[in-house]
């Protein structure tokens, strides 16, 4: 559509239809398409929410919609100084209902949020094919979740879960208001990098292994591996830091560790269980299960002495055949 077709127009004695000679146009401009439906194919250009658009008053008038009614006459529409028609609506999803107003039909977005967006164009628009068409593919298309996290509540809903499941059982266990003394500092960090850990393994391994998050157990924040209905390991991130003055709490974050013993767990995926060769591969040696170590540091410089015995993290691995209880 060039600049001047809003401008005012006139019919000569043949019907035909002779803009008359050019005259600036304001910056923006209302004007009327009345009589506009007769021009056939004529292009107009569109500025919707930044977004621009060419195409033909046939189409825009092809259905009734509210464009239509701007482009028939019935309503006004503004331009600006370059003669772009201007509709002050996000253009993101206005090509799908130029397709639909062209063609009946148009391939929808992927994504409900896509489809969601697209119908409430459509609605403001007044396409009530569109509208149809997006409400009739949310119904029937509901999308489902990726995966499904429990949420155990009690011991008893822990144990039913892990003993019934047929794959392989990682639980995490956090819950912050267990501590009874300060945090580190970098504790908040690392429990949440534990709880994402958490959810990409959720994801990655989604079918395979049955997550599970316990928000009411003993301890802060522990991972629990299991298979065939028995716990294979445990990883407890917490420790105490023991200082001169005052006792921390400090949670950690052994992703290399938790990773290792969420593999371990995939050879238990099937029956049998695998042999022990294949078993004490990937054991790990631990004299002392579910013991802690300590460190001492020497006195420091200047003569002030700063003691800290640091409890690290420990591991804990039972036997796949010993029968051990299911709680922490």
């Amino acid at each position: 559509m060039s600049g001047n077709s809003c401008l005012p127009q006139h019919h000569t004695q043949s019907g035909s239809i002779s803009p008359v000679p050019h005259l600036a146009c304001p910056k923006t401009k209302t004007c009327s398409y009345r009589g506009a439906v007769g021009l056939g194919n004529k292009y107009v250009r569109l500025n919707v929410g930044g977004n621009l658009f060419y195409t033909t008053l046939q189409v825009l008038t092809r259905q009734n919609s509210m464009l239509k009614e701007m482009f028939s006459g019935k309503k006004e529409v503004f331009t600006d100084k370059d003669g772009w028609i201007l509709i002050d609506r996000s253009g993101k999803h206005f090509g799908s209902v130029l397709c639909y107003l062209r063609d009946g039909t148009v391939t929808l977005p992927t994504g409900r949020q896509a489809v969601l967006e697209l119908q409430a164009e459509a609605k403001y628009y007044l396409v009530e094919g569109l509208v149809e068409l997006c409400q009739n593919t949310l119904q029937g298309n509901k999308e489902h979740p990726l995966c499904v996290i429990p949420v155990v509540t009690s011991s008893k809903e822990e144990e039913r879960l892990i003993q019934s499941s047929t794959k392989p059982v990682v639980k995490l266990v956090y819950n912050r208001s267990n501590n009874k003394y300060s945090y580190t500092s970098n504790s908040d960090d690392n429990m949440l990098k534990n709880i994402e850990l958490f959810d990409r393994l959720s994801l990655s391994f989604n079918g395979r292994v049955l997550f599970i998050k316990d928000v009411i157990g003993d301890e802060i924040c522990c991972w629990s591996f299991y298979g065939q209905g028995r716990k294979l390991a445990e990883v407890c991130c917490t420790s105490i830091v023991y200082a001169t003055e005052k006792k921390q709490t400090k949670v950690e974050f052994p992703e290399a560790r938790i990773l290792e013993e969420t593999l371990n767990t995939l050879l238990y995926e099937t029956m049998p269980l695998p042999d022990n060769s294949l078993l004490e591969a990937t054991r790990r040696s631990y004299s002392n299960c579910g013991s802690h170590s300590e460190e001492e540091e020497g006195p420091g410089p200047g003569g002030a002495e700063l003691r800290e015995r640091v409890r690290r993290i420990h591991v804990k691995r039972y036997s796949t055949y010993d029968d051990r209880t299911l709680g922490h």
